[in-house]
């Protein structure tokens, strides 16, 4: 008997018992789907963080300053402003691996427009911000180099503030007033969405930074040429390690750091980040998978019994094949064929389940959710590994029997 045979003879035995059958395979459908629906959440986790890093910018390393303290008391990043755009200038032009260099300052501000007005963050920057940041414009210009010389009153939009400000108008030309100075808008950014903080990186107004310094936010009084961050972008193909390392031993010589001193500064490599929130991701997947396969395992369990079932059922019957001539070889393969086939079946039942799954999950939890190629052909796969696991047993034990006692089997 070859294997098609046993693949109809298997066919016709499970659409008798039609309904003992969809008992049995309800536990590889709910498995398959549960893995598949839990891989695509988790995979969809790994590629927001991923989005969120990414942007903030690729091959990033920002530059922040250190901590300050005042009577013994540590006052936390950033209020030790130590770092200047003149440390910028030297990172961009002594490290090879650098591409740019932008220093940056921030600060909130009412900002008005006509009979609107609403509150936001201001960004001054340098003309490399863009660059560094990749961000895009969807209409205008950037700021040049000569609009940040001449301190020039000019400002790009986020487009949660463009809309706040202009609704669905052209912003492009209109004037804008920023703690009651004027400017010119001169752009729209591109859409950049929430950071990986949650904060939304589109309510923004982007002005020149040396009209931030004179004219918005101000200048420290300790050091006028003090920024709060610097946003460096590496070459492409340069070890972001590498780079950090270079661009620290550059500064410690610049700030006149002896040995045993403390940075005054502080390097974050999004690289890291990204690296660790994704190990975290993966490892979240790999915990709801697992979680999702003891549904398989309880689905093989349930295919075992009622194939041990089956085979009491058909004591005679498989006593009178042996009898016509069946070796245990062709009863051993008719029943493991009967346990596959029903794995198969129910798996491709829970590929449907999981895929619809997925999608309900996305929209009712508003989660975003990735179904993979791998996943689903993992899952398949591992359905159809607990049925020929699960149902050697029984069919071993069909293929073992004595003819002659399975013939008296009442």
């Amino acid at each position: 008997m070859n294997v098609w045979q046993s693949i109809r003879i298997a066919l016709h035995a499970l659409r008798v018992n039609k309904l003992r059958s969809t008992l049995t395979m309800l536990g590889i459908i709910i498995g398959v789907g549960a893995v598949i629906a839990m891989v695509a959440v988790g995979a969809g986790a790994q590629a927001r963080v991923a989005e969120q890093i990414g942007s903030l910018g690729t091959n990033l390393i920002i530059l922040k300053s250190g901590s300050a303290t005042s009577g013994g008391v540590r006052l936390g990043q950033g209020t030790q402003l130590k770092i200047t755009e003149d440390d910028a200038v030297a990172i961009a032009r002594d490290t090879a691996a650098v591409q740019v260099a932008a220093p940056w300052v921030r600060g909130s501000a009412q900002v008005v427009s006509g009979n609107l007005n609403w509150s936001t963050t201001v960004h001054g920057v340098s003309a490399d911000y863009f660059e560094a940041r990749d961000w895009s414009l969807v209409a205008g210009r950037p700021i040049w180099p000569e609009d940040v010389d001449s301190a020039a009153k000019l400002a790009l939009l986020g487009q949660t503030t463009t809309l706040n400000l202009f609704g669905e108008a052209d912003p492009l030309g209109q004037i804008i007033r920023i703690q009651k100075v004027p400017f010119t808008v001169i752009g729209v950014l591109e859409r950049k969405g929430q950071s990986s903080h949650g904060t939304d990186q589109d309510d923004v107004i982007v002005i020149p930074l040396s009209t931030a310094k004179k004219k918005v936010l101000g200048a420290s009084q300790a050091n006028p040429r003090a920024v709060d961050n610097i946003y460096i972008k590496v070459r492409p193909g340069e070890d972001m390690a590498d780079a950090e390392s270079q661009i620290r031993t550059l500064l410690r010589q610049r700030h006149r750091l002896q040995p045993y001193q403390d940075d005054t500064f502080s390097l974050r490599n999004l690289s890291d980040v990204l690296q660790t929130q994704e190990e975290s991701s993966r490892v979240l997947t790999y915990l709801l998978a697992a979680i999702a396969s003891v549904s398989l395992l309880v689905g093989g369990i349930g295919i075992m019994n009622i194939m041990l079932v089956s085979v009491t059922e058909r004591t005679r019957e498989i006593g009178l094949r042996m009898a016509v001539g069946a070796r245990g070889y062709d009863i051993l393969m008719q029943f493991l064929v009967e346990a596959v086939t029903l794995s198969l079946i129910g798996g491709g039942v829970g590929i449907a389940v999981g895929l619809a799954g997925s999608r309900v999950i996305s929209y009712f939890a508003e989660w975003r959710t990735l179904v993979a190629p791998e996943a689903i052909a993992l899952a398949f796969g591992f359905a159809a590994a607990v049925g020929i696991f699960f149902g050697f047993y029984p069919a071993r034990k069909a293929a073992r029997l004595d003819p002659i006692e399975a013939l008296r089997y009442e």
